[in-house]
């Protein structure tokens, strides 16, 4: 059973069923559990979530990749294709307040687990469905990854270096920013679901989740009806706001507004730059963007990062350095706002993962577990759902549920 003292985050009390696998859902999951919620995993058979064979990299034969958006969840593996498993899920659903699953339409509903017939077991449900494209229009059935979304929404035409092919974005930001939608709908719902009692459906997906990142350039085209290209590090709408090379390395330089600007060519040694019809006010910098950095590119590589980086930082100028994940995940900052954990695993033993970006001054976070393995609590859960060891034993060996732990 679990001993656990009860978490003391602001979802403490809601319970969640995780049926979503490898990313945007279990996002929206562990987003829950950091704060608060019960989330129990729960993994198909045979198998489990589909990201647990993301074999490189491992840590002692256990997938990173899962174990670093799984952490915080307890686990049951459930045969929802036999129909103990089914009557299993149906009993876990009547004091849910929340399910989401990240099916192609129709899949649950064929299985008999479907949104009418859940919520006539508990009209209390949130439904959270996180699909490729939504859950009605045209493109209601198709299945989306994340690739796919960034493409069809656009994102692959504004990223990259002007001239050059379409890029995706170096993370998965349609299945990222997914798993935020969902989290943001799901709490919406339980608003709602306190002041009524009532549940509903939360339909979000990877297509809109893409597109919502195209705020600057959808204004561009709704105002101009020309689609804009990619910029590389460069901004859309304002200038300099990009990238620059060092002596020693990249740092960003945000002259976002006019008096940064000014501060920045008084640091670069060139007030004269402020009164340069080319590079006078945004409009002209944006029309002689090649130009403005050129001449700032001359500049900057004559000293290191570190020195430039403390001139700005004494000019009040935004700017700050381009790291690699290892620079990122060890700088003092960072860690000084708890976004490195550390959680040891019953497999792969002592591991590390990205911690709660959300803060609370009442109610913290807490991570306290790490990713549970293949079957890990459903004995412990199915006997808080009122099944005798017996029957437990007798799901196991039908091959309903497994109960022993796998990595």
């Amino acid at each position: 059973m679990n001993t656990e003292s009860p978490h003391t985050g602001p979802l403490a009390g809601m319970r969640v069923l995780e049926l979503a696998q490898i990313m945007a859902g279990p996002t929206c999951g562990m987003m829950l559990a950091d704060m608060g919620a019960d989330v129990v995993k729960v993994e198909k058979l045979p198998g489990g979530d589909d990201s647990r064979g993301y074999s490189e990299p491992v840590v002692n034969g256990v997938s990173a990749p899962f174990m670093i958006l799984n952490r915080n969840k307890r686990g049951i593996a459930l045969n929802l294709k036999m129909e103990q498993g089914r009557d299993i899920l149906l009993r876990m659903v009547r004091d849910a307040d929340v399910l989401t699953e990240n099916y192609r339409r129709g899949t649950l509903e064929k299985l008999g687990l479907g949104y009418d017939v859940l919520a006539a077991i508990n009209p209390g449900l949130i439904y959270c469905a996180v699909s490729g494209y939504g859950r009605d229009g045209p493109y209601g059935d198709k299945a989306g990854f994340d690739l796919i979304a960034q493409g069809f929404s656009g994102l692959m035409s504004i990223t990259g270096e002007p001239g050059g092919a379409p890029v995706k974005t170096g993370n998965s930001i349609a299945d990222i920013n997914a798993g935020i939608l969902a989290t943001v709908g799901i709490l919406a719902a339980y608003a709602h679901k306190q002041k009524t009692g009532r549940g509903q459906i939360v339909d979000t997906s990877l297509m809109e989740a893409a597109l919502q990142q195209t705020y600057w350039h959808a204004a561009s085209y709704f105002a101009t009806g020309v689609s804009p290209g990619p910029t590389g590090s460069a901004h859309l709408l304002t200038a300099p706001y990009q990238a620059f090379e060092t002596r020693d390395g990249w740092i960003n330089i945000g002259g976002a507004n006019q008096a940064n600007w000014e501060r920045i060519a008084q640091v670069l040694g060139h007030p004269e730059w402020c009164e340069d019809s080319r590079y006078k006010d945004n409009k002209a910098r944006m029309q002689n963007l090649d130009s403005l950095t050129a001449a700032m590119s001359s500049v900057l590589r004559q000293h290191e990062r570190a020195h430039w980086l403390a001139a700005f930082d004494a000019a009040g100028v935004p700017a700050g350095p381009v790291h690699d994940i290892e620079q990122a995940l060890t700088h003092p900052q960072v860690l000084a706002r708890n976004m490195v954990v550390e959680l040891r695993h019953p497999r792969a033993g002592p591991t590390r993962a990205l911690g709660c970006p959300i803060h609370f001054s009442e109610t913290p976070t807490q991570i306290r577990r790490p990713a549970p393995m293949l079957g890990e609590h459903t004995r412990e859960l199915l006997g808080e759902y009122g099944y005798s060891q017996a029957q437990i034993d007798a799901f196991a060996s039908a091959g309903v549920v497994r109960d022993a732990p796998q990595g």
